[in-house]
């Protein structure tokens, strides 16, 4: 995402700007290999561009220490390469052809090609927390067990009996909160931020991760503006939280509940479930489950010293909820 960031801390932003190209030279150069097939495959999404949300915040959140130290660059490009990875293997579990605006990896190459990619990737940040310490590793251990246990759950599903929509911002705790947690995390770290206020950053980081996914819930329903079709997970029966919300109202109508309970690959009836959907009172609810984990992110950033980094943290929230307005 794109964060537009006030006149007031065009300073920081210009540091921002400069600590992003430091890491995006950096994590061009950790991705080549002499092997030109995993050359050409692991530069694939590199290239195909991104918004480097990840790394923006492990510098935002050096601000609070020491941002010229010299691991926070390296960290950055630790999360960055973790996250490219995990989106081949994703892009595999899901099927998908497209990442990016460009012909996703497994489309291109095969699935085994993908998988060995993102497998690389893994390994090339693997090689760059060796040089960062123990401490760093062991983060990065916790989060990737994270991230697989968060894909496990979403391919499985809740149990029987279990709340479908604890379990959905379990997920995303899992899959998207834990690596943004383990930015800040690292940026925290690497810049000497005390412990107690790393863990505040960290418990940010996996907030504003579970709000910028709830957020992506409302726009895949409501939004012309969001870079895809609207109604994409509808069409292909992923149940996001406004479609779990709607199906928890025991009042549902019955062809509401049929359409959202399955795939939708007439255009007819996905049009019909996307038009009920956008009038349900489910879509004012997940607003709702959206503004708490909003206001979660920012008592976090309350216990934060004030500064200019405090400040752009504080337009990153409001850039997460106003996306889904």
């Amino acid at each position: 995402m794109s964060v537009l960031f006030p006149e007031s801390l065009e300073s920081l932003e210009l540091k921002l700007t400069d600590g992003l190209a430091s890491v995006e030279a950096m994590l061009r150069a950790e991705i080549a290999s002499d092997y030109e097939l995993a050359d050409i495959t692991a530069r694939h999404l590199v290239e195909a561009g991104g918004k480097r949300f990840r790394p923006l915040l492990v510098l935002l959140a050096a601000e609070f220490g020491d941002s010229s130290a010299p691991g926070v660059v390296p960290s950055a490009v630790v999360v960055e390469l973790t996250h490219l990875a995990t989106l081949y293997h994703d892009d595999v579990m899901d099927e998908a052809t497209v990442r990016r605006g460009a012909q996703s990896a497994n489309a291109r190459w095969g699935n085994s090609v993908a998988i060995l990619s993102g497998d690389f990737l893994f390994a090339r940040s693997s090689k760059i927390l060796a040089d960062l310490g123990p401490e760093a590793v062991r983060v990065q251990a916790q989060t990737f067990e994270r991230l697989v246990i968060g894909q496990l759950m979403e391919t499985v599903g809740p149990k029987d009996g279990e709340d479908a929509v604890k379990h959905h911002i379990q997920v995303l705790a899992d899959k998207t909160g834990s690596l943004i947690a383990a930015a800040g995390r690292y940026g925290a770290m690497m810049s000497g931020v005390s412990a107690e206020l790393t863990n505040v950053i960290a418990e940010f980081g996996e907030a504003i991760g579970i709000a910028f996914q709830l957020s992506d819930d409302l726009l895949d329903i409501e939004s012309n503006v969001s870079g895809k079709t609207p109604g994409t997970d509808l069409r292909e029966g992923v149940k996001t939280l406004p479609a779990l919300l709607a199906l928890a109202d025991p009042s549902l109508d019955a062809r509401l509940r049929d359409l959202l309970s399955r795939p939708l690959p007439d255009d007819d009836e996905h049009a019909e479930a996307l038009a009920a959907l956008r009038v349900h009172p489910a879509m004012g609810a997940a607003r709702g489950v959206l503004g708490e984990w909003t206001a979660k992110s920012i008592s976090c950033l309350d216990q934060l010293p004030d500064g200019d980094a405090k400040e752009a943290l504080r337009t990153l929230c409001d850039s997460v909820a106003n996306r889904a307005i």
